[in-house]
């Protein structure tokens, strides 16, 4: 009987050694086998079985194996044929295959602890080195002397602010009482209501990425972006200008939005807010009146070269690197709107940046991506909890340019963007920055 069966399929043709397919990359899953180990791509992410999450794990290069194309597949980047693969490109705008709970999981439990002891340490080291400056300065006065003062007392300024900071998102500890106390006197020192920013950075970090609803240095819609003088205009993306918008922005916030970090009925806050928001008013007039009666006793030439200058260069400090952490990357990011933006989306398009041996001066703030999406992380913790979360993070984690001693190249990035990011379109829920190329050519006239 087989030997009949087999005669007679005879003249049935062999089937082929590979199957037609549909040109989708994604195969049914086999829950029986194990998960094969990525062929020849750097995924840069924790190679993942298909599985419930297949059609969200679809993200990295898609580069066609050669099971997949057959005689024509690829071997070692291009197909049997000859001819280049096919690759698409990355796109940031692309939901991520990832939540939270991944990123989450993938940070040590260590990196979640905060420890006063240690967040004090940091506070007491710029004490020292805030006066120690302020001595010697006072006891050389010599004008060479001084400009070195200058950007080594602005820095550290800008380290008690990042230390103010980590207490505004409560995580320099667990006590609310020490983080408000440690808080109100780093920040009133260097001029800062602390409970107004503290409120008004809370709000930034739940609508990072959106156009309307975050908070500093947000895109201008266009249409609002044409209703702005020339002046204005120039002052916004003209160098060094925008570099000292931080009092202003305290006293008066951004173009279309009102209120002030000072008043307790300001739009930025809710009516059980206002307490908070008196007390951080009174704490930073004490300052203000105190550096007054300074100048009085001592002169004012002599406060400002102390104090004065020191505060610009904390000005200069804070908005570079806010404004940097949101904006210059060499390809253009998203910014969203309504339902296209969700907290993880926007948090994916921060950056991080390198300074060099400034990273340590100013508490690792350059590690700002982690931060946005977990700022209850210590600033302690955040280099190792970046580096565990890249896997999960892949492609929407954008490597920082290595900087070199001091970060001089970021002067290059920054004038850049300020030359390139105007305003985003008036429609449309995924946005991009558009450039107003008139706006560097002068004369100028207002639309």
């Amino acid at each position: 009987m087989a030997s009949w069966v087999l005669s007679e399929c005879r003249g049935i043709r062999q089937l082929p050694a590979d199957y037609s397919r549909p040109k989708s990359r994604l195969q049914p899953p086999r829950r029986s086998l194990p998960c094969p180990p990525p062929r020849d791509v750097d995924f840069r992410r924790r190679p993942t079985c298909l599985g419930s999450r297949a059609l969200h794990r679809d993200w990295a290069l898609r580069v066609a194996t050669a099971e997949e194309e057959g005689e024509g597949g690829e071997v070692n980047g291009k197909r049997a044929n000859g001819s280049e693969i096919e690759v698409s490109e990355f796109d940031p705008a692309m939901p991520p295959p990832f939540g939270l709970a991944e990123i989450r999981a993938a940070i040590p439990k260590h990196c979640w602890v905060k420890d006063p002891w240690r967040s004090m340490s940091y506070v007491v080291r710029d004490v020292v080195v805030v006066f120690g400056l302020t001595a010697a300065a006072a006891y050389f006065n010599n004008w060479m002397v001084w400009p070195l003062y200058w950007v080594a007392q602005g820095t550290m300024f800008w380290a008690f602010f990042v230390l103010g900071h980590d207490c505004g998102h409560g995580s320099f500890s667990s006590s609310p009482k020490l983080n408000s106390v440690v808080g109100h006197l780093l920040h009133s020192s260097i001029l800062v209501p602390y409970h107004g920013w503290r409120i008004s950075h809370r709000t930034h970090h739940q609508n990072h990425g959106h156009v309307e609803n975050d908070e500093s240095w947000h895109p201008l819609p266009e249409k609002s972006y044409k209703s702005l003088d020339s002046a204005t205009r120039i002052l916004r993306f003209t160098l060094p200008f925008p570099m000292l918008a931080y009092p202003l922005y305290l006293w008066k916030r951004s173009p279309g939005k009102k209120g002030s970090h000072f008043h307790p009925d300001s739009d930025l806050f809710v009516p059980k807010e206002r307490k908070d928001v008196v007390t951080s008013t009174v704490c930073w007039s004490a300052m203000a009146a105190a550096l007054a009666g300074l100048a009085w006793k001592f002169g004012l030439v002599p406060m400002i070269k102390l104090y004065g200058i020191p505060y610009l260069m904390f000005v200069m400090w804070l908005d570079c690197v806010t404004y940097l952490h949101h904006h210059g990357h060499d390809e253009k990011l998203p910014w969203y709107r309504e339902k296209e933006w969700s907290y993880l989306r926007g948090g994916l398009t921060t950056l991080d940046r390198d300074y060099g041996w400034i990273n340590n001066i100013h508490h690792d703030i350059g590690t700002h991506v982690i931060h946005h999406l977990f700022p209850q992380i210590p600033h302690y913790h955040l280099v190792e909890a970046t580096e565990a979360a890249k896997p999960v993070l892949g492609k929407y984690y954008r490597e920082p340019e290595k900087s070199g001693p001091l970060p001089f190249h970021l002067f290059g990035v920054l004038a850049k963007s300020l030359r390139r990011d105007h305003y985003v379109s008036d429609t449309g829920d995924v946005v991009y920055y558009q450039t107003d190329h008139r706006l560097n050519s002068f004369p100028q006239k207002s639309d």
